[in-house]
């Protein structure tokens, strides 16, 4: 555990709390993580105290633990900005996003000062947010959160634990400076797993892929900036034109690594844009953009984005073959695909054809017709724990081989649309071998007629230079970009 008390997502101001095992001292932050598909900016740069705002996170936590739903798509669903000020919005997103980031390593505080658990989960949730905002939060005073949590377990009807969180989170305040952590030398994966809050297991699996080095500055790895992630639309406005939009809206960017990609901060609020909303540009992370590059679509190829919601792979497949050609976009979910029909109407994809469809279902009448398809195949999102922190706590190890099995089988039906001469990309937002290399190993020792390629031009040659046998593994920690596997084949026969 570090002695430093940090913001996990700003890390702008830091104070001593718990105390600090042998060999490890305070971590600095890594390069940028870009993400465009982050919901809101996480900062402790203010603390509003509005009557609504934890509750309102209680309830996004709620959901996410009970029912298992996303954070980012329900926090998008309860603050319509309409109904909660932009303040209490930042509030609401660094308590879910923290609380979630860092739940392993809370609950294991929070049992130093309990000697049973809390009856219910959401009095569990209400000590972990207290109890972020004591450790790891500088602008909210200590006080206000025990105050405010205790105040919260009553307006959810729950009068009767309020001296039970008040009591536990005082104890944590007056005694945070001697926080016993899990000791490091002795037993090193469970103090990776409590200090990145990540399960033991997936950190053992993380440790045998990459070593015991490359596995903890993957799981440590936490960006001080977040910019937003544009593209334009490359039918619409060239990468020049593109610059000169983002500085007449007085925002500041730097490039990026992808193909077209610009890192723009300050942007709030992009998505009511109306320049967003007229489809002049796209929001779209760095890597999804490299797979879809990896392609290298041009114009008049038909090509299937086989698993294509949320749809800006799909996107820039149309945009880069200049609207002509074919784009197929199938989604097994209909509301997913609902997605890409929002896509397609706003960049106004005149060749993109959008269809509810379950891709590992053969469909005859595509076999060996396809100039190209990009298999973004589902996977356990590991890659992208650091956006997504509530994969953490939803996956678990025996989901890893159905996934793969998933992937095996959606690999091996749409592999056969491919005609000779044409192109697979297989990509995930994954970091485990299983989804990744092992697989198209094994796709290819089953499948002869198909070859490994480089990865094309477009993509950086400094990303290019690191692929592998089987695919490019690209690492946030290393790379500055989401956790992504892509692999470029070629039909030959």
């Amino acid at each position: 555990m570090s002695d430093m008390k940090r913001d996990n997502f700003q890390r702008n101001s830091q104070k001593p709390y718990g105390k600090k095992p042998a060999g490890n001292g305070p971590r600095k932050p890594e390069g940028r993580y870009a993400q465009g598909r982050r919901p809101a900016p996480r900062n402790n740069t203010a603390v509003p105290q509005g009557p609504n705002a934890r509750k309102i996170a209680l309830e996004i936590l709620t959901k996410v633990h009970k029912q298992g739903a996303f954070a980012g798509l329900t926090i998008n669903d309860m603050m319509p900005k309409t109904l909660i000020k932009p303040e209490d919005r930042r509030l609401v997103t660094n308590l879910v996003y923290g609380t979630l980031e860092n739940q392993l390593k809370l609950d294991y505080v929070i049992e130093q000062f309990t000697e049973h658990p809390a009856r219910e989960e959401m009095q569990q949730d209400i000590l972990r947010m207290g109890a972020y905002q004591i450790l790891m939060l500088d602008r909210i005073p200590d006080s206000a959160a025990v105050n405010e949590s205790v105040k919260l377990v009553k307006q959810m009807g729950m009068e009767s634990s309020a001296g039970f969180i008040n009591a536990v989170l005082r104890n944590l305040i007056r005694k945070k400076e001697e926080l016993v952590w899990p000791d490091r030398e002795n037993d090193p994966v469970e103090w990776l797993s409590i200090e990145s809050s990540t399960p033991s297991w997936l950190v053992k699996r993380l440790v045998e892929a990459y070593g015991d080095e490359e596995a903890e500055k993957l799981l440590l790895y936490r960006e001080s900036a977040h910019p937003t992630v544009m593209r334009p639309n490359m039918t619409k406005l060239s990468d020049a034109a593109f610059e000169k939009l983002l500085e007449k809206k007085g925002l500041s960017f730097t490039r990026g690594v992808a193909p077209h990609a610009y890192l723009v901060g300050g942007a709030v609020d992009a998505g009511s844009d109306p320049d967003f909303r007229s489809g002049m540009y796209s929001i779209q992370g760095q890597s999804s953009i490299l797979a879809a590059e990896a392609v290298e679509a041009k114009p008049g190829m038909r090509i299937l984005d086989a698993c294509a919601a949320p749809g800006g792979k799909s996107a820039y497949l149309c945009e880069k073959m200049q609207m002509t050609g074919r784009v197929f976009a199938w989604e097994l979910h209909e509301r997913r695909a609902q997605l890409l029909d929002g896509v397609k109407r706003r960049l106004s994809l005149d060749n993109l054809r959008v269809t509810v469809r379950d891709a590992s279902n053969f469909r005859e009448d595509l076999e060996n017709t396809l100039d190209a398809v990009l298999l973004d195949a589902p996977c356990s999102g590991t890659g992208v724990m650091a956006e997504k922190p509530d994969i953490k706590h939803r996956l678990k190890e025996e989901d890893i081989a159905a996934i793969a099995e998933t992937q095996k089988k959606i690999l091996n039906t749409v592999c056969r649309y491919v005609k000779v001469g044409g192109t697979l990309v297989y990509s995930t937002c994954a970091i485990l071998p299983e989804e990744n290399r092992m697989q198209v190993e094994a796709f290819l020792e089953n499948h002869p007629e198909y070859q490994l390629e480089l990865l094309p031009q477009g993509i950086p040659e400094e990303l290019r230079k690191m692929q592998g046998s089987y695919g490019l593994q690209l690492l946030p920690h290393r790379d500055h970009v989401e956790g992504f596997f892509i692999a470029r084949m070629r039909r030959v026969r």
